[in-house]
Formats: C-alpha cells, structure tokens, sequence
C-alpha cells in the first residue's frame, strides 16, 4: 500500500474515531504512530506533539500535517490532513442539518453525555501514556507542576505558558552549553599548566 494511502487512511480512521479533539487523539496516534506502524519512536512522538501543541490551532490538525509532511513531504501533509478533517466535516454538515429536530431529544442528550465522559477517559489515558516520555528528571516535574498551577490556579493564557517554556528551554540549554564550554576550557587550561 502507498504511504499516502496508509497516511490518509490512518488520519482517516483516527478522525471518525476520536471523541474530544486532539488531546484525546493522543492515546490512539501513540498507539497507531509508535506500536502499529513505527514510524517514530516515542521520544520522537513526545517532540511531535510538544511543536504541534506549541502551534496556533487544532492539535489533531497539526499533527495529521507534521506526520504527514515527515513521511511523504507536502502530499503526505495535504493527504493526512485531509483525511483527519474530513469525518468532522461530514459529521458537522450532518449535524448541522438535523439539529433542529434532534436537538432536545433525550437519546441524543445522553450520547451526548456519554462521549464527552468518553473523551475525558481519554485525555486521561493520554497524560498517563505520555507522562513517563515528557517526564524525565526533577526540572521536567517542576515545569509540568508549574505549568499546571499557572493555566488551572492562576489562569494564565496557555499561550504565555508556551511562550515562557519556550524560553525557559532555550535559556537552560544556552546555560548548559556555557557550562560545558567553561568546562573544557578549565580542563584544557588545567592540562596546559601541568
């Protein structure tokens, strides 16, 4: 099968299936992207779904066209967002056309109310499947505690709090490198007097 029929195909399937938007998607991309195709390893996939949460709009969008543009170039980002997008798109027209006689029908109300636990399910799933990648040492914890108190306890734009992560990251790798650079340079002026 071509890559981007299997690409179509996988965004596809994850599109009709995935009840609460892209965060819920990520138990089910994890599975498909690492365990089913292998395309990334899940130090990769945590990298994907860190620049495509970083990026203004839909997660499950950003992703579909990342992937897609990692494995197949510009058609591979088209065709996957394409089949990611496409299962909303009917399912919206379909909906839109029959809410009004639907609308306040109980059968419909407790689907309703059972995908939206559904998906809470699967947010859920996603934390505990992606904590052990993104979680690695004790700066990793304080800067998920961190952030989870500036979005939820102070209700900071999780905008701002990508941004200063985003800064955060650069500075302590810039620090980092400085240290090692001062460190060979110590080492090497220390052999040079010896």
């Amino acid at each position: 099968m071509s890559t981007l029929i299997e690409l179509f195909i996988v965004f596809f399937k994850l599109g009709a299936f995935t009840i609460g938007g892209g965060i819920a998607m990520l138990p089910l991309l994890q599975n498909t992207l690492i365990n089913e195709k292998k395309w990334f390893t899940k130090e990769e996939f945590m990298d994907i779904v860190a620049v495509c949460q970083s990026l203004p709009g839909v997660i499950a969008i950003n992703m579909a066209t990342f992937v897609g543009y990692k494995k197949k170039g510009l058609a591979g980002s088209i065709v996957a967002t394409l089949g990611v997008t496409l299962p909303s798109f009917v399912l919206i027209l379909l909906i839109a056309h029959g809410i009004a006689t639907i609308g306040d029908n109980p059968a419909v109300m407790g689907a309703m109310a059972a995908l939206r636990a559904a998906a809470l399910g699967m947010v859920i799933v996603a934390v505990i499947q992606l904590a052990p990648a993104a979680i690695k040492n004790k700066w990793a914890i304080i800067a998920a505690l961190l952030a989870f108190v500036l979005i939820t306890i102070l209700k900071v734009n999780t905008a701002y709090v990508i941004l200063l992560f985003i800064i955060l990251g650069i500075a302590s790798v810039m620090v980092s490198a400085s240290r090692v650079a001062a460190s060979a340079s110590d080492e090497k002026d220390g052999g040079e007097s010896k």
